[in-house]
């Protein structure tokens, strides 16, 4: 079970969250806004006009005097750090883009932070690896990333640990959850091929630790609040390849099966380059938290693939749909029910 019946105190305030855009940062903001009205200010990049709404404020990371003067404004007590261009393709052919917004960003934020007494808490990625191996990383393996993405995450992890020992820095896999734009988070941009009656091809060997954004939200609000430092894998408990994950969207969702393709990332183009079993141990965070914050995604085992072609398999009275696909994939059922 995830942190649902776990009592914390509640994290410092004001609190900014970055990279609002971003699906772990586009579901963070309204959970905690409800839980903190008028106590929570989001930001976004500057061009990316389209994203608005009350308490979000467009202020580029990467902007030290823009940062800073909103820090004066507010007097953050904490920040949830969610910013990082994760566009693979697009760190790959723009790596000064990639630099700019994954470790000046955060360099600007620690300048920022620094004397003010605020609480920083950052959000890394699975992808510091290259996922050579069998998987189930820990803190302590060494980081090897194909991508530029994953490299410049591995420089802000360092710039972090060097400039504030007492922040923390979780290691996050794929959060599932809605995206801003409907197609950058994994479930949207696999849903949004099979909507519109167009192919997706996953491949078989990259392995993930997904977990739901319900569960990290509550997680990232108990360590914001509590005195962990230091570095700390967030990936949920169970492993799925990239295919595995598109099969389970294709038949929860109910969608066409002719419409997935799988095959190994060897197979795929020299640009970006794909990591392999990448998966996550997390089970130091779970022994300094004293419980398991992150539950299955998806949480109940039918839902699990057991061989390649599972997604055919539709047993009468299944009745996959995309009203299912955001029950019970986009959401995680068993928190929401003890939360109500």
């Amino acid at each position: 079970m995830s942190g649902t019946n776990h009592r914390h105190h509640d994290p410092p305030r004001p609190l900014l969250i970055t990279g609002v855009s971003g699906v772990a940062g586009y579901n963070a903001i309204p959970y905690f806004q409800a839980r903190y009205p008028g106590r929570v200010i989001g930001i976004r990049q500057r061009d990316n006009w389209r994203l608005g709404g009350s308490g979000i404020v467009a202020c580029d990371a990467e902007d030290y005097e823009a940062l800073s003067r909103l820090f004066d404004e507010h007097h953050f007590a904490a920040v949830l750090d969610c910013a990082g261009n994760c566009a693979l393709r697009s760190c790959e052919l723009d790596p000064e883009m990639a630099w700019r917004i994954n470790v000046l960003g955060v360099e600007n934020m620690l300048r920022v932070v620094s004397g003010r007494n605020a609480r920083l808490v950052h959000l890394s990625i699975d992808l510091v690896f290259s996922g050579g191996g069998t998987g189930g990383h820990v803190e302590e393996d060494q980081t090897d990333p194909v991508t530029v993405y994953g490299k410049t995450m591995v420089a802000a992890e360092e710039r972090i640990r060097q400039a504030d020992p007492l922040a923390a820095i979780l290691r996050i896999s794929l959060p599932m959850g809605v995206s801003f734009n409907g197609h950058a988070g994994a479930i949207d941009w696999i849903q949004s091929r099979f909507k519109k009656s167009r192919p997706a091809t996953l491949y078989f060997d990259e392995i993930r630790t997904p977990h739901y954004t319900d569960c990290l939200n509550e997680l990232c609000a108990a360590v914001l609040a509590s005195r962990l430092s230091g570095l700390y894998h967030a990936g949920g408990p169970r492993r799925l390849s990239l295919f595995q994950i598109a099969q389970i969207i294709n038949r929860v969702g109910g969608y066409d099966p002719d419409l997935l393709m799988g095959c190994p990332r060897i197979k795929a183009g020299p640009v970006p380059p794909r990591a392999g079993n990448v998966s996550l141990d997390s089970s130091k965070l779970a022994t300094a938290l004293g419980y398991e914050p992150l539950d299955p995604w998806p949480i109940e085992e039918r839902w699990v693939p057991t061989h390649r072609d599972w997604h055919r398999e539709r047993p009468r009275g299944e009745n996959g749909s995309p009203a299912l696909l955001a029950s019970i994939l986009y959401r995680n059922p068993q928190r929401n029910r003890l939360a109500g």
